[in-house]
């Protein structure tokens, strides 16, 4: 993949609340709950919603939003294509951590059961 690091920088520095209401609306759109959502994002990075909300006040930058979270070891099989990429072949890891945590987002909103998003 040819991932640039402007590209790279930008993701960096963007915050996650300013993304968070996307993937909560992008959900409840799909007839699911912001509950499953924290629930994936729970999973993937170990964040409980006490941390959670306190990192969305505090607008954390996704770069220290990743660098905090103890990632699933199983978020290596998180796979498949996302806003182009192929998740599995980003280069830059907090890049593909983001992905990671879009294409979990992306399963959810599709309707897929949370046993397979989850990757149990």
């Amino acid at each position: 993949m040819n991932d640039t690091s402007k590209h790279d920088q930008r993701i960096a520095k963007m915050t996650f609340s300013s993304v968070y209401p996307h993937y909560v609306t992008k959900v409840e759109k799909k007839d699911r709950t912001k509950e499953e959502l924290h629930q994936v994002i729970t999973w993937l990075t170990g964040y409980d919603d006490k941390k959670l909300r306190q990192l969305i006040e505090e607008k954390v930058t996704f770069e220290a939003f990743f660098q905090n979270a103890t990632l699933n070891p199983n978020a290596r099989l998180i796979t498949g294509s996302i806003c182009g990429y192929r998740v599995e072949e980003i280069e830059n890891p907090l890049t593909q951590q983001v992905r990671y945590l879009d294409k979990l987002v992306d399963e959810l909103a599709k309707g897929r059961k949370m046993e397979k998003i989850l990757r149990c």
